[in-house]
């Protein structure tokens, strides 16, 4: 029989047995990831190879062999779909996600397409001579405005009708393309076209007064539009213009107690006016009705106009109702915009 010593020995090395058993069982799937892992590294590593491929046409399962990454990819599919053509390898550069390193490593696989690629400029006088039909070279030769051009014109100076219908949907977006700067931001248009039309190009010229409104005009809608002009100011400027006949100058609109001096700097930033609205009084023919009410005629001035009115006949400038002693000189600056001198009536004794 065996002794109780050599039991316990016994199931000892059993127990080594079944430990070194079980590790080698465990060991293996392990070994069989790595091996796995290994494999598509090498696999990735693979596709992450360089060959020569035209942007214009690389699809996105090559751009991804090239080692870009999904987003890219998707990205620079997109840019091209929406118009873009890459006319030299350096624009391809342009695209978002393209760093400059990745550039670097791509750029002498680069192959433009004939059919892509930026055409030489020559001459236009030669380009008559010959007869040729071919679409000129993306640069004009005589100065054009940008906001008015069609899409038959911007295809003859080098834009494909994709890229010029682009073009034109931006420019109309944008109410007009006032800087070279803006034209550049159209994705339609590359740095080198842009540069090629830069001394061609004529630009709009932006309205100073645009976004800001009109007083002689507007409505009591409009007005309350103004930042600082509430509901009881809209009340008293329009019926401060009535009496004055429309405002010379935004500036008048401090002549309202109802304004403060913050409102007022406040709202000069908003509006302009157009003095060719104002109405004017015929100061030889007009009633005294007319101008009594005249926020810049005073009754000792009013009276005087009658009187001398009927005795004299009228005036011919207001340089002359000085120096009748009809107005001051303040007085007069202030009045002038507003009054019409008509032809004088004769004087019939």
């Amino acid at each position: 029989m065996l002794s109780r010593q050599n039991i316990r020995g016994i199931i000892f090395l059993l127990v080594i047995i079944i430990a070194i058993t079980l590790t080698a069982h465990f060991a293996k799937p392990r070994k069989g990831l790595l091996l796995s892992e290994t494999k598509s590294e090498i696999v990735a590593e693979k596709q992450d190879t360089l060959f020569f491929f035209d942007p214009n046409t690389v699809s996105y399962d090559e751009l991804l062999m090239l080692g870009f990454d999904k987003r890219t990819a998707v990205g620079i599919v997109k840019y091209r779909t929406a118009g873009k053509v890459f006319g030299i390898a350096e624009e391809f550069a342009l695209c978002y996600g393209v760093t400059d390193s990745m550039f670097s490593r791509i750029r002498p696989y680069i192959k433009i397409g004939k059919e892509y690629a930026t055409k030489q400029k020559h001459n236009f006088a030669d380009s008559i001579k010959r007869g040729s039909s071919a679409r000129f070279s993306p640069r004009p030769f005589e100065k054009f405005a940008i906001d008015t051009v069609g899409v038959e014109y911007l295809r003859l100076i080098g834009f494909s009708t994709r890229q010029a219908e682009a073009l034109i949907e931006y420019r109309n977006r944008g109410k007009g393309i006032f800087s070279m700067n803006e034209l550049r931001d159209c994705y339609a248009v590359s740095e080198e076209m842009a540069d090629s039309l830069a001394h061609f190009v004529i630009l709009s010229v932006r309205n100073p007064l645009d976004g800001l409104i009109e007083i002689n005009g507007a409505d009591s809608a409009t007005l309350r539009k103004v930042r600082g002009i509430g509901e009881k100011t809209v009340v008293a400027v329009m019926q401060y213009r009535k009496l004055l006949g429309g405002f010379v100058r935004k500036e008048q609109i401090s002549e309202l107690k109802c304004v403060t001096i913050e409102n007022f700097e406040r709202i000069c930033e908003q509006i302009y006016c157009d003095s060719c609205k104002i109405s004017k009084i015929d100061i030889n023919f007009a009633p005294a009705s007319d101008f009594e009410h005249h926020p810049y005629m005073t009754r000792r001035a009013a009276k005087l106009i009658l009187e001398t009115r009927e005795s004299k006949g009228g005036w011919n400038s207001i340089e002359e109702m000085q120096m009748d002693n009809i107005f001051t000189k303040e007085q007069a600056k202030a009045i002038a915009p507003y009054l019409h001198f008509g032809t004088t009536p004769q004087r019939f004794d």
